[in-house]
């Protein structure tokens, strides 16, 4: 999983696509349903189907599994950048034309990027599915990255880095910390991409890593909504067919895996201090963690919500709402990659509290932590909290196409959520004892600070 923030429980019951039940509240003893129609084209492309008639609508997910580890130095950047120029035009629908259909027929649409894959999303009313698959196989095939588009996006792709790192002391220090962590692996750039490389990289070297990732065999859409999912299917056969697979994809993709591989190879304990423009200064320590999908993995994020999740947690008791607080906000997270991950502990410092001694008394708290703070009913708010996350974002068709898309991205199967419900569940204290001391006390950290030093 990824970083899991307890939404508010507002569930809505989608006729038949999805059956919640929950017994007691606990994740082990909860069901949630999907009719799931399934289809692998024959060049690849994999397509889910969830029928939900309530309301005349749908949403249209498409994933490519491609993020910024498939990158190398020169072309950094190029998932994200073309996250931008897929907005852009293609062969059939013309410069801008994608975002003009959408919206114009009361729609939206969205992209994200990350290390791991680049996600296309759109919701629309239900009478315009056929013209929403044909822009989406228009541009899966015949993508126009256009000359004048491109520079321009190049210019603003290089201005949200600057915002989201440069001038952003949270963004900077987490970057630092990515890279730091992830050192000579292929975790360890930038999303965004780097600087000289966004300005730099050719048309033809982002066409030529287009041509090698977008292709169908390395794509699944889910499609949640208002549909017949024997409508779906002979409209995607037609539309998406033809579109040749990559046949040297699994090769292309082992290329840089396999050379620098996920082994952390920082050595730590390590300290990095940053320039930044608080006047106070923001904290990050973090350890080596596990990849997603490894049963450590959710055992992690149960221990990150007890420590960090929200004002009651320990770690907030501890150092913000004492007696005697050093820091005004402080949180836990897990990231689970796909292929490796990260346990983080940030905070920012009041006013004339020592950082030094901060996080120089940190790890004897974290010591403490993994027999004080973990308590049966610590643990089993944080499962309670859990299901209603997980049922509070299935009240939509994008939440719920959402939902299947990582566990089929992440996992190869949309119905992981089923044991993934049950590991948490049958997850113990004993274990989050272990794993909060071989993961946070015998582990040495990597200390990161940003402030205005003068």
């Amino acid at each position: 999983m990824k970083w899991l923030l307890v939404c508010g429980f507002q569930l809505l019951f989608l006729a038949c696509s999805v059956n919640l039940k929950s017994n007691k509240g606990t994740v082990g003893e909860s069901e949630i349903q999907f009719d799931v129609h399934e289809k692998v084209l024959s060049n690849g492309l994999k397509l889910l189907v969830v029928e939900n008639r309530k309301l005349p609508v749908f949403s249209y997910f498409t994933y490519f599994k491609v993020g910024s580890k498939y990158e190398h130095p020169g072309i950094t950047g190029s998932s994200h950048l073309l996250e931008h120029m897929m907005f852009k035009g293609a062969k059939k629908y013309g410069k801008d034309e994608f975002d003009k259909l959408v919206s114009g027929n009361g729609g939206t649409n969205n992209a994200y990027t990350t290390n791991d894959l680049t996600v296309y999303y759109e919701s629309l009313p239900s009478q315009h599915l056929e013209m929403m698959i044909d822009l989406e196989a228009d541009r899966m095939q015949n993508l126009l990255l256009e000359a004048e588009s491109f520079q321009k996006e190049r210019n603003v792709v290089l201005e949200e880095r600057k915002m989201r790192y440069e001038n952003s002391d949270r963004g900077k220090i987490y970057l630092s910390m990515m890279n730091e962590l992830f050192q000579g692996t292929p975790y360890g750039s930038s999303v965004i991409g780097e600087v000289e490389d966004l300005k730099t990289v050719s048309r033809e070297e982002v066409w030529d890593y287009f041509q090698r990732f977008y292709a169908p065999n390395n794509a699944v859409i889910i499609i949640v909504g208002d549909v017949d999912h024997r409508t779906v299917f002979r409209l995607i056969e037609r539309k998406f067919a033809g579109i040749a697979p990559n046949q040297k994809l699994e090769q292309q993709k082992k290329s840089k895996i396999d050379r620098l591989g996920f082994d952390f190879k920082v050595k730590l304990p390590k300290r990095v201090d940053l320039k930044g423009t608080s006047p106070v200064p923001v904290m990050m320590t973090a350890y080596p963690g596990i990849k997603i999908g490894e049963r450590d993995g959710f055992v992690l994020d149960i221990l990150s919500s007890v420590l960090g999740g929200g004002e009651s947690s320990y770690l907030s008791r501890k150092y913000v709402l004492s007696a005697k607080p050093s820091l005004s906000s402080i949180y836990a997270a897990n990231l689970t990659l796909q292929n490796s991950g990260v346990f983080f502990i940030g905070g920012k410092l009041l006013d004339k509290a020592s950082l030094r001694g901060v996080q120089k008394n940190l790890p004897q708290t974290l010591k403490l932590a993994c027999d004080r703070a973990l308590t049966e009913r610590a643990v089993q708010k944080v499962k309670n909290q859990y299901l209603f996350s997980i049922f509070s974002d299935l009240d939509t068709n994008s939440g719920i196409a959402r939902f299947l898309g990582d566990r089929e991205v992440f996992y190869g199967d949309y119905d992981f959520y089923k044991k993934e419900m049950q590991i948490y569940d049958s997850i113990t204290l004993q274990e989050l004892r272990q794993a909060c001391v071989r993961y946070l006390v015998e582990q040495a950290p990597l200390d990161l600070s940003i402030w205005n030093k003068h």
